[in-house]
């Protein structure tokens, strides 16, 4: 019998230029996975790893950063979202840059957005059967940071970032049945989350939002719990991580297009070091 290898897929705003990075290596490689999760930043690189548009991310996440209907302080103070989210996740897939829906169509891969309940503040992840024809959407609201962008309503849920609930989804990955997992992290080996000095900001930006004041409390728990179980089935070679080897300092919201292409090609160099190690761990659990 075959084991399900997933691929998961850590967040982290313009942080994910890493894994653009490490997926352009991926598509250079002919390296393809049967069932792909990600949130925020990460679900964003999937859909155009699995449209299999080398460069796409980087191309729109790099050429487009300087732009301010893209991301701007002027975006935050006229339409409270930091990032232009129509420009982002409309005009640009489907005017500018477009994304082959037809590829992603035509696909196999299994591909899961996580997302965030802002009543509950539990994860919800949207699967090829939920989302169908809308994969934008789901993926819009697993993009929208608290305090930079607003809650998007999809399916009767008003949702946020997936990455406050669930940031990086290997359990998810799990319970979906794959019992071996790839995953590509944005922050380097020891990187510990520090808790949120923002609390009584929470409290009055989301007083409607119980499960957003609750979760955003939590967040540097849930994170650092989280690398611990990784950590864990790292021992046991269940799972292969790939993440920063360097510490970058590139910000979440970060407009540097020199920081943000080197942190790109840290990625596929990364995944080019470890190449023959991950062929060989690939080969050892189909």
């Amino acid at each position: 019998m075959h084991t399900k290898i997933g691929l998961v897929l850590e967040g982290g705003g313009m942080r994910g230029l890493y894994t653009a990075g490490v997926l352009d290596f991926f598509l250079e490689n002919k390296i393809e996975f049967p069932y792909v999760i990600g949130v925020s930043a990460g679900a964003c690189n999937a859909a155009s790893y699995i449209s299999k548009q080398w460069g796409r991310n980087k191309r729109v996440n790099i050429g487009f950063v300087r732009d301010s209907k893209y991301m701007s302080f002027r975006n935050l103070l006229r339409k409270g979202e930091l990032f232009g989210m129509d420009y982002v996740f409309d005009v640009i897939p489907n005017q500018i840059v477009p994304f082959d829906y037809e590829e992603f169509k035509r696909s196999e891969t299994e591909f899961v957005v996580g997302t965030t309940n802002c009543y509950t503040g539990d994860p919800v992840y949207f699967g090829r059967k939920d989302y169908k024809e809308d994969l934008l959407t789901p993926i819009r609201a697993s993009s929208s940071l608290p305090f930079a962008a607003p809650v998007v309503t999809f399916q009767g849920y008003h949702l946020l970032d997936g990455g406050i609930s669930d940031p990086i989804p290997i359990k998810k990955a799990e319970q979906d049945g794959c019992t071996r997992n790839v995953i590509v992290l944005t922050q380097h080996e020891g990187y510990v989350k520090a808790p949120s000095r923002l609390h009584f900001l929470v409290k009055r930006k989301y007083a409607h939002y119980p499960g957003v004041v609750r979760i955003l409390e939590n967040r540097w728990k849930i994170y650092n719990r989280t690398l611990e179980y990784i950590a864990q089935l790292e021992r046991g070679n269940k799972v292969f991580v790939i993440r920063p080897t360097q510490s970058l300092e590139v910000s979440r919201v970060e407009r540097n297009q020199r920081r943000l292409t080197k942190l790109y090609d840290l990625g596929w160099q990364d995944t080019a070091d470890v190449y023959r190690s991950l062929t060989e761990w690939l080969k050892t659990v189909k």
